[in-house]
């Protein structure tokens, strides 16, 4: 497939725009969308490529790059995109447009190790203060997007339109338990079918 195609594909199937893409790899907003409809320009630079591959955790080849060059600049190194969202540990963040406007850089050694698929992990900031002292208010989380069966954990929950980060538990039939660390908080009870879970929570970081 065409490494112009083939992005447009990666991007459709990812839910993300070109705009988006572009402004996370540092250039102007209409760079990827000239590149894909125009052929400007001709082919993307070296550190684009491999951003725009360790974000889609697909081959450096298929966006364009020599297959001897893909096989060793995927590397030691996985940039895990850092969204412009905040899940919040106390009254609901309101969910912005998933946007990513940086990134993490993981080992991927280390992801193999935990069992973590780049393409599945995403960073956002955590906002107040129900899950202290597990998370406190502007700690960035590593969420893991991966469908598995539900197990008991920390996760990422989208309740309507807004996000929280709190740690839940199976009330049977058919309903969860959202549980704050912060004492002060009551825990919640909700259907499971009111509750969309965004993913576990895998990894936090955080200013001492």
């Amino acid at each position: 497939m065409d490494p112009r195609e083939k992005l447009a594909e990666l991007a459709d199937s990812r839910n993300v725009s070109l705009a988006a893409l572009s402004r996370m790899i540092g250039r102007n907003s209409s760079y990827l969308q000239q590149y894909i409809s125009k052929g400007s320009p001709r082919k993307l630079e070296e550190e684009d490529r491999r951003r725009l591959a360790d974000f889609f955790a697909v081959g450096e080849s298929e966006l364009g790059a020599p297959e001897q060059k893909s096989s060793s600049a995927r590397g030691e190194w996985v940039e895990v995109p850092r969204l412009s969202l905040e899940a919040s540990a106390g009254p609901g963040a309101m969910a912005a447009q998933e946007i990513p406007f940086d990134a993490f850089r993981f080992s991927r050694r280390w992801l193999r190790e935990h069992g973590l698929e780049p393409g599945q992990l995403s960073a956002i900031r955590v906002m107040g203060d129900s899950m202290d002292p597990l998370l406190r208010d502007g700690d960035e989380i590593l969420v893991d997007r991966t469908p598995r069966p539900f197990r008991e954990g920390v996760h990422v929950v989208r309740l309507g339109e807004a996000l929280h980060v709190k740690l839940l538990q199976a009330v049977p039939p058919a309903r969860l338990r959202l549980i704050s660390q912060n004492a002060a908080y009551e825990p919640v009870e909700v259907a499971m079918s009111d509750v969309d879970v965004v993913g576990r929570v895998v990894w936090k970081s955080g200013r001492i």
